[in-house]
C-alpha cells in the first residue's frame, strides 16, 4: 500500500489517465477548494512567488494538458481505501504504513520488516542532512499524507518537536490521535483531516516538511510541492519519498504503451492520479528557487517489501482481515504482484527528494 491517505484538491469515480508523458513535466491540475480547517494566511511575498511560478511554467504537450480536470472521485477513493486498509495494515505491519530500507540484495525475513521500515525513516533523514544537534534539529515537523501518524511520533520522540500531521482519512487521524495518547504524545503531536494542495498552516511554519509516500496520490504534483515549501519555514528541510516511473529517454516522447497500461492497472486500485518522473520533481523544485536539491533511487533498497507483504496477506490472520476490511482493499491486494513487475522492469522508481527553502526570499 502506499503510505497513508495523501490528501488531495479533486473532488468528485477515479480514472487515471496517465497524462504525465512530457519529458520535462507532470500535467498541472487546477487546484480545488480542499478541508482547510483553519484560515491561512499567506504573505505577499507568497503571492508574488506563486505569480512568478505560473510565469515559468512551460508549455505542456498536448498529453498533458495544464486545462484538464483531475480524476473524479479521487479525493473521496483515497480516503475510502485508508479508512478500510488502515486497521489491517496496523494489526499486521504496525504504525508505519511505508516501504522497508534494505540493504540492495538482502534477502529478508518477517522479523526484519518493521526494523526496515524505522530504517526507512532513519535513510531519508540521513540523506536530507537534517541535523541532530540541540540548536539546528527540527522543532517543528509537518506530516503531509500521515497515515496513522508512525512518522510523526517517531520524530517527536527523536527531536522532540511538535508535529502535525494531515490526511484525508478521518478514521487514520482518529486513530493517530488515540495511539499519541497512548504513547504519552498528545502534546508533541496532533493529526486533522486536511488537504495537501491548500494545508491548513500559515506559510513558514514548519523546519521539516516530511512527506513519506503520499505524493503518488497528488492530482497535480507541482501545487504538492509548491505547497510544501509555503508552509516551510526559511532555511527548512523539505523531504519527499514517493513513487514515480523511470524518467524518459531523450529520444521518447511518452512511456511505452505496455508501460502506461501497467501504471493505469496500479492506478485503478491505490487511486493514483498521473504519475512522474524524478526529474519532474527535481525541475519543479528548480521552479520554486529551492536549493541543495538532491534525488536517489531506492528502487533496489525497497525490493524486499512488496514480497513481503504478499506473504503476510496470504496467512490466515491477513486473508481472514482483508475478507473483513471491504473490496477497496481486496483489490489493492490483488494488484500487488503488479507492483512487484513494475519495479523489476525499471518502470517504477521509489524516490527520494529532497531540498531547502532559501533562507531568505528572493
Amino acid at each position: 500500500m502506499a503510505h497513508a491517505a495523501a490528501a488531495t484538491g479533486a473532488l468528485a469515480p477515479l480514472h487515471p489517465l496517465l497524462r504525465c508523458t512530457s519529458r520535462h513535466r507532470c500535467a498541472s491540475v487546477p487546484p480545488r477548494v480542499g478541508l482547510c480547517l483553519h484560515p491561512r494566511r499567506r504573505s505577499s511575498s507568497s503571492r508574488r512567488t506563486k505569480l512568478a511560478v505560473r510565469a515559468m511554467a512551460p508549455t505542456l504537450s498536448s498529453s498533458s494538458s495544464s486545462s484538464a480536470a483531475a480524476p473524479p472521485g479521487l479525493k473521496e477513493g483515497i480516503a475510502g481505501l485508508y479508512d478500510e486498509s488502515s486497521g489491517v495494515w496496523e494489526s499486521i505491519w504496525g504504525e508505519h504504513m511505508h516501504h522497508g530500507f534494505y540493504d540492495a540484495g538482502e534477502a529478508a525475513s518477517m522479523s526484519d520488516h518493521r526494523r526496515a521500515q524505522i530504517r526507512m525513516i532513519e535513510e531519508s533523514l540521513a540523506f536530507a542532512a537534517v541535523p541532530d544537534d540541540a540548536e539546528k534539529k527540527p522543532k517543528s515537523v509537518v506530516d503531509v499524507g500521515c497515515g496513522i501518524g508512525g512518522s510523526s511520533r517517531y520524530l517527536a520522540n527523536k527531536y522532540g518537536a511538535q508535529c502535525y500531521g494531515i490526511t484525508l482519512s478521518p478514521v487514520q487521524a482518529e486513530r493517530g490521535n488515540a495511539l499519541a495518547a497512548e504513547q504519552g504524545l498528545s502534546d508533541k503531536v496532533s493529526f486533522q483531516v486536511g488537504d495537501a494542495l491548500e494545508q491548513p498552516f500559515p506559510d513558514g511554519q514548519f523546519d521539516l516538511v516530511w512527506s513519506m509516500e503520499s505524493g503518488e496520490h497528488m492530482p497535480d504534483k507541482r501545487q504538492f510541492v509548491s505547497e510544501l515549501a509555503r508552509v516551510a519555514a526559511p532555511g527548512a528541510r523539505i523531504i519527499i519519498v514517493t513513487w514515480c516511473h523511470r524518467n524518459l529517454e531523450s529520444s521518447e516522447e511518452s512511456l511505452k504503451p505496455d508501460e502506461l497500461n501497467l501504471l493505469k492497472r496500479i492506478c485503478d486500485a491505490y487511486y493514483l492520479p498521473d504519475w512522474c518522473s524524478p526529474s519532474d520533481y527535481v525541475n519543479t523544485a528548480e521552479s520554486l528557487s529551492l536549493e541543495d536539491i538532491r534525488t536517489a533511487d531506492w528502487s533496489e533498497n525497497v525490493a524486499p517489501f512488496w514480497p513481503a507483504v504478499i506473504k503476510s496477506a496470504l496467512t490466515w490472520k491477513g486473508l481472514t482481515s482483508l475478507l473483513r476490511s471491504g473490496w477497496k482493499t481486496i483489490r489493492g491486494a490483488m494488484v500487488m504482484p503488479l507492483m512487484i513487475e513494475g519495479y523489476k522492469k525499471g518502470l517504477i522508481k521509489f524516490t527520494i527528494i529532497t531540498c531547502r527553502k532559501p533562507e531568505t526570499t528572493q
